[in-house]
């Protein structure tokens, strides 16, 4: 059967490739491998497009949640924090335009090809961390984080919820727009740091 051309298929597809990967070629993945790698450069408006739609959430807090973001990002930055650290606080709340009460499993895994494991656990585990802070409105217990006080990135995680996260709801606070973290962005998606189930 001829293979026939879609206008409406992407531009980059491979007619000669596989239909089934447990047929598929050295020779087929090296093909797929160079295109996708000629193709980071669309996580990085993902991001931005992912961003820019917490533009449009609230759920009853004083600022949307791309303001909060930006925020967060902004105390990390000015707190002298790393590259990975701002990069993670500003996707840290990602995740929210999916699924809220996962948000923060979504937001890391979406960054984890891109940072070092104690930003990826950081960004994963924060809600609990921020539980401290305000848990007991629902009787959860606030102590919740104790239970990786033992873990390597314990502390890094403690300082972003407590000195950045949780404060980051200020309407009026200097909040650096997202135009100054694009470069960042670009950056850190256009280098894979871990792939293939590292």
């Amino acid at each position: 059967m001829a293979v026939t051309e879609n206008p409406t298929q992407p531009a980059d597809v491979n007619p000669d490739s596989f239909r089934r990967m447990d047929e598929s070629t050295e020779e087929q993945w090296k093909v797929i491998g160079k295109t996708t790698n000629e193709n980071q450069g669309r996580v990085a408006d993902r991001m931005i497009m992912l961003l820019e739609s917490l533009g449009e959430i609230s759920d009853g807090f004083i600022t949307d949640q791309l303001t909060h973001c930006l925020q967060t990002a902004t105390m990390a930055e000015k707190a002298g924090a790393d590259e990975e650290m701002i990069f993670g606080s500003l996707m840290h709340d990602i995740g929210k335009a999916i699924s809220v009460p996962n948000h923060g499993s979504i937001s890391a895994e979406i960054i984890r090809p891109y940072v070092r494991d104690d930003v990826y656990q950081s960004i994963k585990n924060h809600q609990d961390f921020q539980g401290k802070h305000y848990y007991h409105h629902f009787d959860v217990p606030t102590n919740l984080r104790d239970r990786f006080k033992d873990e390597s990135w314990f502390d890094l995680c403690v300082e972003f919820t407590d000195d950045w996260d949780q404060q980051a709801f200020d309407p009026d606070a200097e909040t650096y727009p997202l135009e100054h973290f694009e470069p960042l962005i670009r950056k850190l998606a256009g280098t894979v740091r871990t792939a293939l189930g590292e």
